[in-house]
């Protein structure tokens, strides 16, 4: 076995080489960006030259964060404590809230895998560059096979700590959804139940969480009062970037003051 030994340790000769090699580059170059004023460093290092993190950090770089292929690291060259951003830190679900409001029925669902079976507003977590509305629309297709169209945003739920989100920051909004579809044909790997249940039962029942209740009883109340009283309606606007739009949710505005140029 004395030829495996021996290329076990030059290729271990190889790869200290090139690791010194690219520490020295590391130096030089971190030493002609503080010359040039820069005041912070970002190292983006695949997976595959993950050898590379070590001569990084001996240098001061940091983990800013990693993905599945990926790591990035960073370095402050500025003066005081490192003023860059952290990486996200929240994760963003998103239930929908089906209301029909011909017959005052709201969809519900019971989660298969939760230690209660209460019910709720079926949702899950939204994926990466996927707006609010569409993550609504989707979950509650997926889960209980109902198409929906998004009306507004009724609420947001903001959670620390989450045991769910490796103890991070949570982010629960809840959409109101028109249905366009009505036969249930729900997910069994996902779901225990799943019924159209009249909205005044949903809200006298105890079997529910303690936000699909009160998110119940905002409904009740906008279907009384009129919607316009509880939605947070969506426009689309430009950025300042551009090329890029972003969507913004409040109260409806009048259309007089969306173009009004001053104050009368």
């Amino acid at each position: 076995m004395g030829w495996l030994r021996d290329k076990l340790h030059n290729a271990y000769e190889v790869l200290r080489t090139v690791s010194a090699t690219y520490l020295t580059l590391c130096k030089s170059a971190i030493q002609k960006w503080r010359s040039e004023g820069r005041v912070a460093v970002w190292l983006h290092i695949p997976i595959l030259q993950s050898r590379f993190i070590a001569p990084a950090a001996s240098l001061g770089f940091c983990f800013h964060h990693a993905e599945s292929d990926s790591s990035t690291l960073t370095l402050w060259l500025g003066e005081g404590p490192s003023r860059l951003p952290g990486y996200a830190t929240h994760q963003v679900g998103v239930a929908g809230a089906v209301f029909d409001e011909n017959t005052r029925k709201i969809l519900v669902v019971q989660d298969r895998n939760k230690l209660k079976n209460m019910w709720k507003f079926p949702g899950g977590l939204s994926e990466p560059g996927e707006d609010i509305g569409d993550t609504a629309v989707r979950e509650v297709f997926e889960e209980t096979g109902i198409k929906s169209e998004f009306r507004s945003l009724l609420s947001i739920r903001q959670q620390h700590t989450h045991p769910g989100a490796f103890g991070k920051s949570d982010m629960y909004i809840i959409c109101r959804l028109k249905p366009y579809s009505f036969t249930i044909n729900f997910c069994q790997r996902e779901c225990l139940r799943c019924e159209w249940m009249d909205l005044s039962d949903l809200v006298k029942t105890e079997n529910t969480t303690p936000i699909t209740s009160r998110v119940a009883r905002l409904l009740l109340y906008g279907y009384r009062e009129g919607f316009d009283k509880i939605d947070l309606t969506m426009e689309e606007l430009p950025a300042v970037y551009t090329g890029l739009f972003y969507k913004i949710y409040h109260k409806e505005l009048p259309d007089s003051y969306k173009t009004m140029t001053g104050m009368d």
